[in-house]
């Protein structure tokens, strides 16, 4: 038990050796910044603008953002044990916020079903998904949410993790069942079925 422990931890720690290696070599790339596109930095805050919109964020006091020649370049100013970690999160945060603001996010949904159907509401959508009632969904401010032939739903912002969120929480009103695969699922997204129940013999 004391050996399987050992190796256990033994792993996790290389795990985290090449997690902080990876997150650091993400940071040190420095971000494109394209011609629509503002970046300010105002201490540990970053806003960016851009024909879509603006965005806002606080980054981590262990990182620190420069603008220069047109790109963005993220460091460590505060070395510690998850600056590293921090470094390559803060660049990856910062590049979303500049393709939110200049191409925007988007994420499809389907629905899968006999009668299941959506329609556009006020602020969201209805869904009709095999409920006794209709499913009604707000989306949260700056996301956008578009119908397609009453079976496709378009969830559209700038901001990546609002998108995402929204588009979770409408695909939750009815996950996809593993046996007919009904439901409502991210377009391409692949539902592992599984084989019904068999009828026994007498």
């Amino acid at each position: 038990m004391r050996q399987q422990r050992e190796s256990w931890v033994g792993k996790l720690f290389v795990w985290l050796i090449i997690f902080k290696i990876i997150m650091s070599r993400i940071g040190k790339n420095p971000i494109e910044l394209p011609e629509n596109v503002t970046v300010e930095v105002k201490g540990s805050t970053v806003v960016v603008k851009g024909p879509k919109g603006e965005l806002t964020r606080n980054i981590r006091p262990e990182i620190g953002v420069s603008v220069s020649e047109g790109k963005v370049v993220c460091s460590v100013s505060q070395d510690t044990k998850n600056s590293s970690a921090y470094w390559g999160l803060s660049r990856a945060l910062v590049a979303n916020m500049i393709q939110g603001v200049s191409e925007g996010f988007e994420k499809k949904l389907e629905l899968v079903g006999v009668g299941y159907r959506a329609k556009p509401s006020s602020g969201g959508v209805s869904l009709s998904v095999g409920y006794s009632h209709v499913v009604d969904y707000v989306a949260p401010e700056g996301v956008k949410v578009d119908v397609v032939d009453n079976t496709n739903i378009t969830v559209s912002g700038i901001d990546k993790q609002l998108v995402g969120q929204a588009a979770a929480q409408i695909r939750a009103v009815r996950k996809p069942e593993p046996y007919k695969g009904k439901g409502i699922k991210y377009a391409g997204e692949v539902i592992r079925r599984k084989a019904g129940k068999s009828a026994k013999t007498i």
